[in-house]
């Protein structure tokens, strides 16, 4: 971990982001950059201590940010509503790229990227090289293509202003906070079925959002230019399948799954040898970082 920096968090409002800044406010001068549409998640990062200023992230307008950060973790993402890849195209790669032009003096910029970059590959370990592809495409239109279009956006600044840069291709996030199993949790809770890919078992590798705080100090001394591209998920591959079943045997609560391709993603498990290689192992099993999640948000639904 590190300790008085000046560190800018964009997206705090998010899942990943909010986590992210409340953590590294405790000892940096941290700064977060959203729209802010949601003024309770405003009053619990002011009161974490976080900086927030209001940033126009469609118009690239940066001008109420400070520019003298030592660090940018920028999670910030914006998802059309519908198929618009020119809004997407402006908010997110557009953006990007703007915001690095106004922290180019930064010691180093971490992106918070995606495996929904990868093309999908059966049940095969994807590793940092493997094919690009628009796998999410069934259950976003937009996204894949945005994702990979921003990378590209990253990778040229990153040398145009001699910004060390390192691109985490984010895989399933978990935690207290939520993600992908709590909204399982959640159907399961109201009877609604979970619709997967038929080519089971549906397999990600999951990362517990105490494993994503404790990396990013190492993937930031990893950073450089040209910018590092590194998996950022856990080394515990495990299907969609396994983690229900688990929720149900905390809760008691049956899951029903629908295999079929209507708005489904196929499997994406990640190597994550790259990733040891900088930081070390995950420290957070998937089992216990469930059951923490299910106490954290229902405790009164645990069996």
């Amino acid at each position: 971990m590190f300790a008085g920096k000046k560190i800018l968090v964009t997206g705090p409002t998010g899942q990943v982001g909010f986590v992210v800044a409340k953590a590294f406010a405790k000892d940096n001068d941290l700064w977060g950059a959203a729209r802010f549409s949601d003024e309770k998640k405003r009053i619990a990062l002011e009161e974490a201590g976080v900086h927030c200023v209001a940033a126009d992230f469609e118009q690239g307008d940066f001008s109420g940010l400070p520019a003298d950060f030592d660090y940018v973790l920028h999670f910030g993402v914006f998802r059309a509503a519908g198929d618009d890849f020119d809004l997407d195209f402006r908010n997110n790669a557009e953006a990007t790229g703007r915001l690095m032009s106004h922290c180019r003096a930064a010691k180093a910029f971490f992106h918070c990227s995606t495996t929904a970059v990868y093309q999908a590959n059966g049940h095969e370990l994807l590793t940092e090289v493997s094919e690009l592809g628009d796998n999410h495409r069934p259950m976003m239109t937009t996204y894949s293509i945005t994702k990979i279009a921003t990378e590209a956006v990253v990778r040229f600044a990153a040398r145009e202003f001699n910004l060390p840069t390192v691109i985490a291709r984010l895989c399933v996030p978990y935690g207290d906070n939520g993600g992908w199993p709590y909204y399982h949790l959640l159907m399961m809770k109201h009877g609604q079925a979970i619709a997967l890919h038929p080519d089971k078992p549906c397999v990600y590798s999951l990362i517990h959002e105490d494993d994503i705080v404790g990396t990013i100090p190492a993937l930031l001394g990893a950073a450089s230019v040209p910018a590092n591209i590194v998996n950022w998920g856990g080394g515990e591959a495990v299907a969609i399948e396994d983690w229900t079943a688990y929720l149900g045997e905390l809760t008691g609560l049956t899951p029903t799954l629908d295999y079929t391709t209507s708005g489904t993603l196929e499997s994406v498990a990640i190597d994550d040898s790259k990733l040891r290689s900088i930081a070390g192992p995950l420290k957070t099993q998937w089992k216990d970082g469930i059951r923490r999640m299910v106490e954290a948000r229902h405790p009164d639904w645990l069996a």
